[in-house]
């Protein structure tokens, strides 16, 4: 964020560092340990899912971008496995394999509340609206490059090192379109959440899916949406 002698100025890293801090918002309340990111950021040129689970998702409105987040398997089943136990979840029932559905749905429905608490914080903060369609997940044994098909006129992709309480580690990716948010006049985003009310939306909405397949939507639709990425 910088300064000039009336306005603030907020672009791409700002952006960033509020998505960033929707992770680990998300994460900390659901799993109940602490995730950490950091303090460097990567320029990149292309942004992909990589094994061995990649989570992406689709935004538009207020600026167009892609945001993906990559788990190797042990990172995926740490913050499954401590989610559930945290909801009351024997460990003897717990899924045994990150290849698993039930893994697969709960990864795919943290991403989901990530998303929503980043949209909600840009509605505050930056006063625009952005939408997102539903969160796709995909276990993966090679990388997948992604291509937007958004108009992206200045495109700008970074990557950022997440750290769990194990020290396993896992990547999130962003592309966006060059942007800046110029400050007119001040006024209260509004920053307040209560962590209770993101882990009992977060285990209302993985209750409805715990019974699914592993898709959010119609083969048609999943379908569409890979097309449309370039896969």
């Amino acid at each position: 964020m910088t300064t000039d002698s009336s306005h603030v100025v907020y672009g791409t890293e700002d952006v960033l560092v509020t998505l960033c801090n929707s992770v680990t918002r998300v994460l900390n309340v659901a799993t109940q340990s602490k995730i950490n990111y950091s303090g460097m950021v990567q320029r990149i040129t292309k942004i992909g899912l990589k094994p061995d689970i990649g989570c992406f998702v689709v935004f538009d409105g207020g600026f167009s971008g892609l945001v993906v987040l990559n788990f190797g398997a042990a990172t995926a089943m740490e913050i499954y496995e401590k989610y559930m136990l945290n909801m009351g979840m024997p460990k003897s029932e717990l899924a045994g394999s990150h290849t698993s559905d039930e893994v697969s749905n709960i990864m795919g429905e943290l991403m989901n509340q990530i998303v929503g608490d980043f949209t909600g914080k840009v509605r505050r903060e930056l006063q625009t609206n952005i939408t997102q369609n539903q969160p796709k997940m995909l276990v993966l044994n090679k990388q997948v490059m992604l291509n937007v098909d958004t108009p992206l006129d200045r495109p700008e992709m970074r990557r950022v090192t997440f750290y769990t309480d194990k020290n396993n580690i896992f990547y999130l990716e962003l592309a966006i379109d060059r942007t800046e948010f110029i400050k007119l006049y001040e006024f209260d985003a509004n920053e307040e959440l209560d962590p209770d009310a993101v882990l009992a939306q977060v285990s209302s909405q993985s209750a409805q899916t715990s019974g699914a397949t592993g898709t959010d939507a119609p083969a048609g639709d999943h379908d569409d949406l890979l097309k449309s990425l370039g896969m």
